[in-house]
């Protein structure tokens, strides 16, 4: 078996902290500790390497590897002479955060706005169902703005949308001023 990667009490809470939050996203927490443990880990690591780190089933750590390449956040690589698999996370934070917001979009956006655009489109044919329809609709015309305004953040550079997420209250004072000069033209 091969040796734990030693980690430092800091690290060690955040893996374990990273778990429990994943838990609250709806992702497995195994597949979660995993995904820090390579985030911080300094090299790639062999799946014995997080097995005996993590103190976890191998089963469970070919299953999470799977689920995390599946989303893109991790990639496979071999030393030259060696079998093993190695593993790592990316290291773009941004770019990560860029990579997960697509895959959420794709699985947990894309079919909700399906359902909410026939659902709306169906109720729209029925009288009895106006409060429904309404209701519904204002739920589409949100998840539609939304989507929007991702769809225009997917063009935007990281550096981009590091700057105007950094803006905070100035954003919020540059719309109120364009509020108001819209309001008086």
């Amino acid at each position: 078996m091969a040796d734990a990667i030693p980690l430092s009490p800091p690290l060690r809470r955040f893996v374990q902290h990273w778990g429990e939050m994943g838990t609250r996203w709806g992702v497995n927490r195994t597949v979660a500790q995993i995904h820090a443990l390579l985030y911080v880990a300094p090299h790639p690591l062999t799946a014995d390497e997080i097995q005996t780190t993590l103190r976890i089933a191998r089963s469970n750590v070919s299953t999470s590897l799977r689920e995390l390449q599946g989303w893109g956040i991790i990639r496979v690589s071999r030393d030259l002479g060696d079998r093993k698999d190695r593993f790592e996370s990316m290291r773009d934070v941004w770019e990560m955060f860029r990579v997960i917001a697509e895959e959420r979009k794709r699985r947990e956006v894309d079919p909700t706005l399906a359902v909410l655009r026939e659902s709306v489109a169906e109720l729209r044919r029925m009288p009895s169902e106006r409060e429904a329809t309404r209701r519904l609709g204002d739920l589409l015309d949100l998840m539609e703005t939304v989507e929007a305004a991702y769809q225009e953040m997917r063009t935007t550079s990281a550096a981009e949308i590091r700057t105007l997420l950094k803006l905070r209250g100035s954003l919020r004072r540059l719309l109120r001023l364009g509020l108001r000069r819209s309001a008086s033209a």
